[in-house]
């Protein structure tokens, strides 16, 4: 009995441990600092920079030179935090057990805390110069680099307060991060969800990196299983999971009190100058087409030949018997196949860092950080983290998603200075789905079979639901959990979990069956606790599709203004770059005619079934 056992144990499938991924598949953070005793010399450099803004208190009035001094001294301070900064973060994302990497990263947040609130003057100084000498000030040639960082900044007047309020807010930093930091510790480090035998009867770990995997499955018993046992954890852990999501949500209310916002959604649309009707015509516009996505379900549901469909079943392709596989040398090659109609610059840079430049971490391991990102930063290269699996389609849309963020780094920081090359996330995702939908589109045409097409065609449907319904289902919950929280309503396991079954139900359908631990799913997303963020995934979406469309079917004057966009940073709020670029996100148009092809592509799909 014991012997079988220990057999049994041996054919489980593990991760390997961080010292046993070879060198050829992690990033090489060299750019940032070749080891971490240059990151010790750089960050003893930047604790020493707090008694440097003392000397220009009180002088920012006095003449432009006083002014830019600050300001130029101010961000000299930012890019080596950020070098810093982006270094102890990508470490931590390496093996979150890390004890090393974790005490790096503490030790860089609370000197960081220090420094903003040895900086948290500046902006009330400036706030409080008069009008007419503050423009005075402006309109001089040598603030010319730091206007419209100037403009921006006097924008927060009227929510700026007091130099002792702003040090005390200043002060709140570490604290302010405590429940996402406690949320990401329990899901990616603490929870175990034990193992799962595959569709080939093989013992695999769960994680969160291979829950989809299970999802993906042919066999629904497979599929049925990773759900039910995944979700268990997070049941016997809901009243923690709620507490934690709660804090963050109170966190936002109160800032947004705080500074006198009329509230935590207009605060955080501020900063973007993005009109809440830009919010409000997204979930509306997803509202009308609704019945397209329901009718989606039922297709899947006859296709599939399920007497029911459940959450479990719209992940794994419909035609489950067409096979792909894709090494990282094979996605490499069809994703550079897809940018050709960016250009050979655009190409050649990218071919390069997925490949030599080891920008890419590319494989799960024990403890590290699930999920993707990039990560660009302005003195080193954009780097990405992928849980790349071979099997995975989708994997290879996630690595075309991450380059387009990159390259978007890449282009910026190459072509704005340091307080202009950071571009926002509204943007952001136009440039990474924007690959996808030419790697969708190079695909199709390259298919071999109406099969094969059927496949991609369901793909890209599933794609559309994934980033356009589902994240605004994600953003209205956001939009409705606030305003409970603004309306003194308690933020409860019970409470929020009901507001999400609500959600469900409509974003679902009537006859799709919601199995009860659905529920829990509002309490396990990472983005809600950076709140009103997701809504960006679906508008970029939106105008990706617009913007694809005009390059693929344009020329070389609608392909300088994508490459014009990317190089845009934030150099102009992002509702104008976008207008630059060919797209007006003020106007429910781009969210309707992505969702009207959705509907084109159902049919598609159908007529090819």
């Amino acid at each position: 009995m014991a012997t079988t056992a220990k057999a049994a144990k041996k054919s489980v499938k593990k991760l390997l441990t961080r010292d046993e991924v070879a060198t050829n598949d992690t990033w090489d953070l060299s750019s940032l600092y070749p080891d971490s005793e240059a990151w010790e010399k750089d960050f003893k450099k930047l604790a020493k920079k707090e008694e440097g803004f003392d000397k220009f208190r009180g002088t920012l009035a006095k003449g432009a030179k006083e002014l830019l001094a600050c300001l130029k001294f101010d961000s000299e301070v930012d890019r080596l935090g950020e070098k810093l900064g982006v270094y102890a973060f990508l470490r931590t994302t390496e093996d979150q057990a890390n004890d090393e990497s974790q005490r790096r990263m503490a030790r860089f947040q609370a000197v960081a805390s220090k420094l903003a609130q040895a900086a948290s003057y500046i902006a009330p100084e400036i706030q409080a110069i008069p009008g007419k000498r503050l423009q005075e000030l402006m309109d001089d040639p040598v603030l010319k680099g730091y206007r419209l960082v100037l403009e921006r900044m006097t924008r927060y007047k009227k929510y700026t307060l007091g130099k002792k309020e702003e040090r005390i807010l200043a002060m709140q930093s570490e604290m302010a991060g405590a429940a996402g930091k406690a949320f990401r510790q329990l899901l990616d480090a603490d929870m175990k969800f034990g193992t799962v035998k595959n569709e080939n009867g093989e013992e695999q770990e769960l994680t969160n990196s291979t829950l989809m995997e299970f999802l993906l499955s042919p066999d629904r018993k497979v599929r049925k299983k990773a759900f039910e046992q995944y979700y268990a954890q997070f049941e016997g852990h809901e009243n923690t999971l709620a507490a934690t999501l709660s804090g963050s949500i109170q966190k936002d209310v109160y800032y947004a009190k705080v500074r006198g916002y009329d509230s935590a959604r207009g605060q955080a649309l501020y900063a973007d100058n993005i009109p809440e009707s830009v919010y409000d015509n997204l979930i509306n516009s997803v509202h009308n087409h609704l019945p397209a996505v329901h009718r989606y379900f039922e297709l899947r549901r006859r296709k599939m030949k399920l007497k029911d469909i459940r959450h479990y079943d719209t992940y794994v392709p419909i035609l489950s018997n067409v096979k792909t596989k894709h090494t990282w040398d094979q996605a490499v090659e069809v994703i550079m196949n897809a940018m050709i109609p960016l250009g050979p610059e655009y190409c050649d840079v990218l071919h390069d860092g997925l490949t030599k430049a080891r920008w890419c971490d590319r494989y799960p391991n024990a403890g590290k950080q699930s999920g993707a990102f990039s990560c660009g930063s302005f003195d080193a290269a954009p780097f990405i983290l992928m849980n790349y699996k071979p099997d995975v389609l989708d994997d290879v849309f996630t690595l075309a998603h991450e380059a387009g963020h990159s390259m978007h780094s890449y282009y910026s920081s190459k072509s704005q200075p340091y307080q202009y090359y950071n571009y926002v996330i509204f943007v952001a995702e136009v440039a990474s789905t924007f690959n996808e939908q030419l790697l969708s589109q190079h695909l199709q045409e390259n298919a071999n079979t109406d099969l094969e097409r059927a496949y991609l065609i369901n793909r890209d449907i599933d794609a559309i639901r994934g980033t356009i319904i589902r994240q605004t289902m994600f953003a209205e919950f956001e939009k409705i959990t606030h305003a409970m929280c603004e309306a003194g309503e308690p933020l409860t396991s019970k409470s929020l979990q009901e507001v999400y079954q609500g959600l469900l139900e409509r974003y679902f359908g009537p006859d799709f069956v919601i199995d009860p631990q659905l529920k829990l799913e509002c309490l396990r997303i990472p983005h809600f606790y950076r709140a009103f963020y997701v809504y960006k995934y679906a508008t970029g979406l939106s105008a990706a599709i617009a913007l694809s469309m005009r390059v693929l079917n344009g020329g070389k004057a609608e392909l300088d203004d994508y490459l014009s966009f990317l190089k845009g940073g934030c150099s102009k709020y992002p509702l104008d770059l976008l207008r630059d670029a060919g797209v007006d996100m003020e106007s429910p148009k781009p969210v309707d005619m992505a969702l009207s092809h959705f509907e084109s592509l159902v049919d598609q799909l159908d007529d090819l079934l």
